[in-house]
């Protein structure tokens, strides 16, 4: 829910940001925060709306009472005029976006000169009237605020919604730079908002999902500060894992809960946990996706607690097909290796965090990797060499990684969907029938590989059989962390929380050999995955998670794309 006077009356359940507010007092009153999607951004603004909106001073006790806030007030509360924009409902097409952003703010300047009637001149709503485009009302509407001695606070939310649009469709970036450059209808209301805030204009909060057009507009709106990686804002939307289990101690007294709160923890965490938002903050707290939490709990109450067999809610997934719109750019680029393939075969990548970048400089990898940070693909996870190290943050967004990098092979549609390829995917859960299922994958790998992936060698080959793996809904595959050198053993974590009855877990040693290498080599290849599968085997992550589950070791070694080894290690 994004109304927080809906949220506070209708009694729901709510995580308290309200201590968020002294601190951003202090900080620059314009304010920039960027976060992924689904993250309770807008749920934030609303809350931020209702405690400065001078309309609701007598709501104040019934709103904030019982909050940080409402304990703590400031001297700033209920002080202002409020007006919030939302750039999400403008139509972000060329052709159409300045009609689409007049009207919208036509609208919602027209319902503020209503709503403050008794604040504002008389009058007013007639002279905004006269005045063509949200350029010239925004200038009107400041100056007679100002005039008539009242302050205004200014939100935008999702500011950068025509940018993400824009880049999504070929051939449009000249015409971008035209409206977000020198004389540019956006450029020029962003200079609006500035000239404002020598006025009436005294607090703004914008938000967004990428950094690009708050570079493209920095001389338009240079007076603002992006909070984006600041530390001390690093928990202002989403949950922290303290969060999570208030909230399930507290579900548990509504409902009888089948598992405990340190089981469900474990149980969600790795889908849904993991961003960290600022470099200071790696290692002493990472946030969950607000949205997937709130999901997963409802589920599971209303399926009479029991994990929900879909860890992934549908509205999550459209999210991040309108993501991929923007990084299937990623082959496009001039570096000579796919980002998200090396991501997905090496586990990590590393580069130079940027706070913003031109839309033109969108295909440089440090951008392009803090693109991906931003939209919530990617996590901090220290640094490596002087470098920002960044991981994929958990497996809601690994397996939307994984489904993008096997949509682009060949544009070929390689996921299991199809009768028989389900059917591998349950003999591989329920039969222990796994020759055929990594036959398939290896014919997938050597029907659609092009000549330009054959020459990738290695990192191609464990890159498509991780994603390949990644399709199967009755496992979890793990790849083996903190490995610097080579490619790490892949463990397909069976979800028995989920699927109760299915009877077998598997480890992956997978190995590869260059197209001209010789048996021997490959022998010798085979004999350490061999020690390496026996090794993994051992370790706590196995061990703990196989439960019930017949645990197989399959070695795996190809010579270039071909599979010439695919057997199951006896036991010693």
């Amino acid at each position: 829910m994004m109304n927080f006077v809906d949220v506070r009356r209708w009694n729901c359940y709510f995580v308290d940001k309200t201590r968020f507010i002294p601190i951003m007092e202090q900080a620059n009153p314009f304010f920039f925060v960027i976060r992924p999607r689904r993250f309770g951004k807008s749920l934030t603004m609303s809350m931020l709306h209702h405690y400065y909106d001078v309309r609701d001073k007598e709501k104040f006790e019934e709103l904030y009472g019982d909050l940080y806030i409402g304990q703590h007030p400031t001297e700033e509360r209920n002080s202002y005029l409020v007006i919030q924009l939302n750039f999400a409902v403008v139509n972000a097409e060329l052709h159409n976006y300045r009609k689409s952003l007049d009207a919208h703010c036509d609208t919602v300047f027209s319902l503020f000169c209503d709503t403050y009637a008794s604040y504002l001149p008389t009058g007013i709503k007639e002279g905004l009237k006269e005045k063509n485009g949200a350029v010239d009302q925004l200038d009107y509407l400041y100056r007679k605020v100002a005039e008539h001695g009242q302050q205004i606070y200014l939100f935008i939310d999702e500011y950068d919604h025509f940018t993400n649009k824009i880049l999504a469709e070929p051939g449009c970036l000249d015409e971008y730079r035209s409206e977000t450059h020198g004389t540019g209808y956006l450029r020029n209301f962003f200079d609006t908002v500035k000239a404002g805030t020598y006025s009436s204009i005294k607090r703004c909060f914008v938000t967004g999902v990428s950094p690009v057009t708050m570079d493209d507009l920095t001389s338009g709106f240079n007076i603002g500060t992006n909070y984006s990686i600041s530390p001390e804002f690093n928990e202002l939307v989403g949950f922290t894992e303290e969060d999570v289990r208030e909230m399930l101690d507290y579900y548990r007294t509504t409902a009888e809960f089948h598992h405990t709160t340190d089981e469900l923890i474990e149980l969600m965490k790795p889908w849904y946990d993991n961003y960290c938002f600022a470099e200071e903050s790696y290692g002493r707290t990472t946030m969950y996706n607000s949205n997937m939490v709130l999901y997963f709990v409802d589920n599971y109450i209303r399926s009479g607690c029991n994990a929900p067999k879909k860890m992934i809610e549908d509205n999550i997934r459209v999210d991040y097909n309108k993501l991929r719109m923007l990084i299937r750019k990623d082959k496009e680029f001039a570096h000579d290796a796919s980002i998200i393939q090396s991501l997905v075969s090496q586990g990590y990548i590393t580069g130079e965090l940027k706070t913003g970048f031109p839309a033109e400089n969108v295909g440089h990898p440090d951008n392009f990797m803090s693109l991906l940070y931003y939209f919530g693909m990617l996590t901090i996870d220290g640094t490596s060499r002087g470098k920002t190290r960044f991981t994929i943050p958990n497996q809601v967004v690994r397996e939307q990684l994984f489904n993008y990098l096997l949509e682009t092979y060949d544009e070929v549609d390689l996921k299991f969907s199809s009768m028989e390829k389900s059917d591998l995917n349950a003999d591989l859960a329920y039969d222990g029938k796994w020759k055929e299922y990594f036959q398939y994958i290896a014919d997938c790998l050597y029907t659609y590989s092009s000549q330009r992936d054959k020459m990738k060698g290695e990192a191609y080959v464990h890159g498509f059989t991780l994603a390949m793996a990644a399709q199967n809904r009755f496992y979890r595959p793990e790849s083996e962390k903190d490995t610097q050198g080579g490619y790490a053993d892949i463990f397909l974590l069976p979800l028995t929380e989920i699927y109760k009855d299915m009877q077998h877990s598997y480890i992956i040693e997978l190995k590869y050999a260059k197209s001209k290498d010789s048996d021997d080599v490959v022998a010798k290849l085979r004999e350490e995955a061999i020690l390496q599968a026996n090794r993994y085997a051992e370790t706590e992550v196995v061990r703990r998670n196989i439960g019930h589950t017949t645990l197989h070791k399959i070695v795996v070694v190809y010579r270039g794309t071909e599979m010439v080894v695919c057997e199951e290690v006896a036991e010693p």
